[in-house]
């Protein structure tokens, strides 16, 4: 599976956590940054990844920041992009299962390394469901705000 990751300052120790752990498991990933922990706005990263998940139908995003709300309501503003906040294994499940999420976001200073490797396990498990839950993602994806 193809990533593209993201943080702003506030998670760039679990990014390099996550990034590794996808590596490991033989992923492609692509690390959009930032680098190092110097103040960064978090939109400007949501921004990056959404536009390449949208560019790459292949491909799934992470994006981090220090709860991962701030992250997953900038991903949200793209048409085409369903992120999920996840808090554990059970949300990351019913989000990739029932809405077809796209983009799976967290915070650093909400879940640790070992919760954020079983959210990235039960993601890439995940699969869509279809059936009934198509109707409900054309709606979301027919939303025009």
């Amino acid at each position: 599976m193809k990533f593209y990751i993201a943080t702003d300052h506030a998670g760039i120790d679990l990014k390099n956590f996550t990034v590794e752990l996808l590596l490991t498991k033989g992923h492609e990933v692509i690390d959009l940054g930032p680098f190092d922990k110097d103040r960064v706005d978090y939109p400007d990263y949501a921004v990056k990844v959404c536009e390449n998940v949208l560019a790459d139908s292949t491909a799934q995003g992470i994006l981090i920041c220090g709860s991962g709300i701030g992250m997953s309501m900038a991903a949200n503003r793209f048409h085409g992009i369903r992120a999920a906040l996840c808090h554990d294994a059970y949300t990351a499940t019913v989000a990739r299962g029932h809405n077809d999420a796209n983009v799976l976001c967290f915070g650093e200073r909400i879940v640790g390394q070992g919760v954020a490797e079983s959210i990235v396990d039960a993601w890439i498990a995940g699969k869509f469901e279809g059936g009934r839950h198509c109707g409900r993602v054309n709606k979301i994806e027919a939303i025009q705000g």
